[in-house]
């Protein structure tokens, strides 16, 4: 054999090797790194493959090396997965192994979930649960009965439109109760009049000595004094005197606005009484929570029994004494607050309102 056929076989027998080792490594990303084996078991792996990634928190920390079939029928194929050993500070028992794919119809992979830092570690060769993979055949069957649902629910506004329609017509033709209301003036002012004396009824009843009580508890009988005094907003001057009073104090309960402690208002009165003043209001908010209109109607009881209590007891001019109820409060701290605000003078009852709503003592919600 000549020197330049051994030369050759050398050459040939050289890239044979390198090639070899080429797949070898390709086969083997882990060769040169520290690694561990775990195992999940899944009812179906359709789609995915050995040499599949293994994500862990999204980044490829590990290959698929084994898919194995189960020994009976009833079983769970086994899944071998090589993690990096560098995924033991985040991988625990509890984690959780899921096939998922990169879209609709990408390719298979399994991603490992975080364990909780109370969970033990693995150990190589420890099995962890698993989540079963989401089947694009599932959403398709979903969708479908969705749409089923949908065209359903169409048939039947289709359905309901008709009669609405059929209804409609049989109104404009003054057929029925409600086609005769509308189209028979007779009709319709004789329902006007049952509903007038109803309402007069209620009143009566309303003031009935076995259902005064009912009202009574909630410190007014009649809802249209509680804005008799009322004003729509506090005036911008500043007030010279300011009366606080807390609400959980002067109020028998939280939803009331019968006084319990009214003499602590006195104060209040008897400056009233020994001083000149342009006008005075009595301004309460209500919780910081709660209804928003039942707060508006407490807020606007309140003010209107405080009102009440100051121009019984003590004597000064009490068209000048006004009334406003706030509503829900916006900060805590101004929650459940009674004030009675006094501006001199040149503040009256007549230009109030046409002062604008002010910055001080506080805006109207």
């Amino acid at each position: 054999m000549n020197r330049t056929l051994r030369l050759g076989l050398f050459v040939v027998g050289t890239l044979a090797i390198l090639a070899a080792a080429v797949f070898l490594i390709g086969n083997k990303e882990t060769l040169f790194q520290s690694s561990y084996r775990l195992q999940a078991q899944f009812h179906n792996v359709s789609g995915l493959n050995n040499g599949a990634e293994v994500r862990v928190g999204g980044i490829h920390e590990g290959t698929i090396k084994q898919i194995l079939l189960p020994r009976r029928p009833d079983g769970e194929v086994t899944v071998v997965m090589e993690l990096k050993t560098g995924t033991h500070r985040v991988v625990k028992k509890d984690s959780v192994a899921a096939i998922q794919s990169e879209g609709l119809l990408g390719d298979k992979f399994v991603e490992v979930s975080f364990g909780s830092q109370e969970s033990g570690d693995v150990k190589n060769g420890d099995t962890i649960g698993s989540r079963p993979p989401l089947e694009v055949s599932d959403l398709m069957k979903k969708a479908d009965q969705i749409l089923d649902s949908a065209k359903g629910a169409v048939s039947n506004i289709t359905e309901a439109t008709g009669s609405l329609a059929s209804i409609g017509n049989k109104v404009n033709e003054g057929k029925g109760t409600i086609g005769a209301l509308i189209n028979d003036k007779k009709t319709y002012q004789e329902v006007t009049a049952g509903a007038t004396a109803f309402d007069e009824n209620m009143e009566a009843l309303k003031h009935n000595f076995f259902l005064r009580g009912f009202y009574k508890k909630r410190g007014y009988e009649d809802s249209s004094d509680l804005t008799k005094y009322g004003i729509e907003r506090l005036p911008m001057a500043p007030p010279e005197k300011t009366f606080a009073y807390e609400g959980t104090r002067l109020f028998d309960k939280a939803d009331s606005a019968k006084l319990k402690d009214q003499k602590t208002l006195n104060e209040a009165g008897q400056f009233l009484a020994s001083n000149k003043f342009g006008l005075a209001v009595v301004a309460v908010s209500g919780s910081t929570t709660g209804d928003s209109e039942k707060d508006r109607t407490l807020t606007e009881a309140r003010s209107y029994r405080v009102r009440e209590y100051l121009t019984k007891t003590f004597q000064f001019d009490d068209t000048r004494l006004k009334t406003i109820g706030l509503g829900k409060a916006l900060q805590p701290e101004e929650s459940n607050k009674v004030e009675i605000f006094v501006y001199p003078m040149s503040v009256s009852p007549v230009n109030s309102a046409s002062n604008g709503a002010g910055s001080q003592p506080r805006a109207l919600r």
